[in-house]
């Protein structure tokens, strides 16, 4: 290949430039002509100068993120739903007939046990309470003089002064007598309660509801009427369900070594509320039912859950989170670095030299936001967690340590 200039002059000195005849003047002067043979000379010269732009050759390589596999044994945690439960729940009824006078407590406060609720029209009951005592005394006055007979009688019988007849009749109306005051003492009793039932109290320490009935009703009228509601909401119960295929699987991986036993961390739960947001506060499993629903096939939980200041109520819908076994030699990848598909899910692994090749593992459960991958990665590789916009067919890329969003910002404040 000639210079540029070489091939300029060449150009220059063609025939058709220094032919006189019209024809070629016209041929020699179409800057069509000219423009085509610069531009060829030009393009030729730029081809063999400057290599061809893009070349992977020239690219300095991409940074992405990776994370280093560190397999290690990892809490398997399987998530139920559940549902809210008062530990403790009394009714508040009327025990007594009467007309409701009074309400002297606040709807859905805090309450305690033997807190005065209701107060029903106690002059019936304080009429019966003090003819009770009435009769008491009564009772007891007879006794008084029957128990003196019986005692004049002894010497008089020793010395044959009365009959035989007459001492049995005195000691029969001293024991009648004492008879009579035990049946006043009940009475009296009997009397106390019916008119500590025209106060009506709480039962349990809780949280009230609302009351059920207003002043003037009529209440304990032939039934025992309901009054309000009392709830004990801490702690609170927690009832969930599990399939007994899932309860089966699990009990055959731990049986088979596949999975250890989560040990003193099985009695531990967490709650996720309906927002998303977990629950402060663990709780800890109570019972697991020995029975299979015959209707649903599940197996009913219940865990005990704390609830100071009553945070939480009853009825809400929750999800429990439970670890019931270990996955040994496990680890745990964010989920941006997962790519699942129906041929399988598979991770991008980035080697020594910068080349990245994607690789096929077995994942398992979620564990707070990340995959447990069960199989399919060694300790010490690099997987690459950020950056795939950047991959380029054939191109190196340099590693660097990945941090989760919250990290990082927390490390620039």
């Amino acid at each position: 290949m000639f210079p540029f200039r070489t091939r300029l002059s060449l150009l220059l000195k063609h025939p058709l430039l220094h032919d006189q005849s019209p024809r070629s003047w016209s041929l020699a002067f179409m800057p069509s002509t000219i423009a085509l043979g610069l531009s060829t000379v030009l393009l030729g010269c730029g081809q063999s100068s400057a290599p061809p732009a893009g070349s992977a050759a020239t690219m300095p390589p991409v940074e992405v993120g990776v994370v280093s596999v560190k397999p290690g044994d990892v809490g398997l945690i399987t998530e139920l739903p559940g549902r809210l439960e008062a530990s403790r729940v009394a009714q508040v009824r009327a025990r007594a007939a009467g007309i409701l006078q009074k309400r002297v407590f606040r709807e859905g406060s805090d309450v305690k046990a033997g807190q005065p609720l209701f107060e029903i029209d106690a002059g019936p009951y304080q009429a019966a309470f003090a003819s009770a005592q009435a009769a008491l005394a009564k009772a007891e006055a007879n006794l008084m003089q029957a128990s003196a007979q019986a005692e004049r009688f002894k010497p008089l019988i020793e010395a044959k002064a009365v009959s035989e007849q007459e001492f049995v009749s005195a000691q029969a109306a001293q024991k009648q007598a004492q008879a009579d005051v035990a049946i006043g003492k009940a009475a009296v009793q009997t009397s106390r309660i019916n008119l500590d039932y025209a106060r009506i109290t709480a039962p349990i320490s809780g949280r009230i509801g609302r009351s059920l009935v207003t002043e003037g009703a009529l209440v304990g009228q032939g039934e025992v009427t309901q009054l309000a509601v009392i709830q004990q909401i801490d702690p609170l119960y927690v009832n969930f369900t599990q399939s007994a295929a899932e309860v089966m699987k699990l009990r055959r991986a731990l049986a088979s070594g596949l999975l250890k036993s989560a040990g003193k961390q099985a009695a531990s739960v967490r709650v996720v509320l309906e927002d998303g947001t977990e629950y402060a506060r663990s709780g800890k499993l109570l019972f697991s039912d020995l029975t299979v629903d015959a209707t649903s096939g599940q197996i009913t939980l219940r865990a005990e859950l704390p609830n100071p200041g009553g945070t939480l109520l009853p009825g809400l819908f929750v999800r429990v989170r439970l670890e019931q076994a270990k996955a040994s030699n496990a680890i745990t990848l964010p989920q941006q670095a997962l790519t699942r598909s129906p041929q399988g899910d598979s991770v991008m692994v980035v080697s020594t030299d910068g080349k990245v090749a994607a690789r096929a593992v077995k994942v398992g459960a979620q564990q707070d936001g990340q995959w447990v991958v069960l199989d399919g990665l060694k300790t010490g590789e690099q997987v690459m967690v950020d950056g795939f916009q950047k991959l380029r067919p054939g191109a190196l890329v340099k590693p660097v340590p990945w941090q989760a969003p919250a990290s990082a910002a927390s490390a620039t404040r």
